[in-house]
């Protein structure tokens, strides 16, 4: 019997007056570029999403949705395999409420009834072609790309990179990067990883790990690697959870990945399964001929510019959407 495997996908609409001025009332005079108001903007695809997993996941035990108490009105919430999770049923009254994505992931392990095997999305992660439970995890090991990166940034304000460096410095704490490879030489220099193989040659003879790159797709998850990570860094990772919003100090989910990845729990699997968009005018042929064609088994359509021509992109989405998944879904009211 095959284990069970859950997806977890965390939404927030932002365009809620309530939680608008619940979060204007908490926010800082200063916030990190991780919080500016695109990054909670709802494009309403959400139901795309649902459809993606009925039609392309069908073997999926239970969807986990998780928000701050926010339910679409259209969302069957009477459908078997679905668990509405609110942020209060999990992480500490004392880091509530959040407004950190960083935060939200950490604690996804203490959700109640979720399975050991899960797959993170964020709601700008769709399933566009089917999928098979095997890639994702295959005899209980997580699926993984594990290609060796280099930090950097265009702009100084930039959180996501020092939240990149904080991963690290914990990774580099822990696990020697010349025992890595030694002992797990195989999975990083697999030739599933086609030509970008010779960026983890050329990055291997550097001493300590900078980071992995990370693909910005759904994220194959241990809820025992949390854990794990959380009984050998438990300063580090409360003291991020007391961020309401993202900060330069943050550490992120990926930490667990990361820490996988460096013990050889994961199986090599090719980078062309998915792709990572950022959403503008100068992309939106490519990204909807993309969709519409399922060039690629799984996209993230990521909101990271505030001077995007959000309408006009809003409906190339909504009309491509419509035309790969048109039926609705058991997971929709009728």
């Amino acid at each position: 019997m095959r284990d069970k495997i859950d997806f977890v996908i965390l939404w927030v609409d932002g365009n809620d007056s309530k939680w608008k001025r619940r979060r204007a009332f908490f926010s800082p005079e200063e916030k990190d570029n991780g919080s500016t108001e695109n990054r909670f903007r709802d494009w309403g695809l959400l139901r795309y999403w649902f459809r993606g997993a009925e039609c392309f996941a069908p073997w999926v035990n239970r969807i986990f949705f998780v928000t701050d108490g926010q339910i679409p009105p259209w969302l069957n919430r009477e459908h078997p395999r679905l668990r509405i999770v609110s942020h209060e049923e999990y992480i500490p009254p004392q880091y509530l409420p959040t407004f950190n994505s960083n935060v939200i992931e950490l604690w996804l392990h203490r959700i109640p009834e979720l399975a050991e095997q899960f797959v993170l999305f964020n709601d700008d992660m769709y399933l566009i072609a089917p999928v098979a439970s095997e890639d994702f995890f295959q005899k209980g090991v997580p699926m993984e790309t594990a290609l060796l990166d280099m930090i950097t940034a265009t702009d100084p304000e930039d959180c996501f990179p020092h939240t990149e460096l904080n991963n690290f410095a914990l990774i580099n704490s822990h696990f020697n990067k010349k025992d890595v490879l030694r002992k797990h030489g195989g999975k990083f220099f697999s030739m599933r990883y086609g030509g970008n193989l010779m960026r983890n040659l050329l990055l291997s003879p550097f001493k300590y790990f900078s980071c992995f790159r990370d693909s910005h797709l759904p994220t194959s998850h241990l809820k025992s690697t949390f854990t794990e990570v959380w009984e050998a860094e438990p300063d580090v990772l409360e003291q991020c959870s007391a961020n309401r919003f993202r900060s330069r100090s943050d550490v992120s989910h990926w930490l667990m990945k990361d820490w996988r990845i460096c013990k050889g729990e994961f199986c090599p699997r090719s980078t062309g399964w998915g792709r990572h968009f950022e959403l503008g005018m100068d992309k939106i042929t490519e990204i909807c001929r993309s969709i519409e064609r399922q060039k690629y088994r799984a996209v993230c359509l990521n909101d990271s510019a505030d001077d995007i021509d959000f309408e006009e992109i809003r409906a190339c989405l909504t009309k491509s959407f419509e035309r790969l998944l048109p039926e609705r879904s058991q997971y929709e009211e009728l």
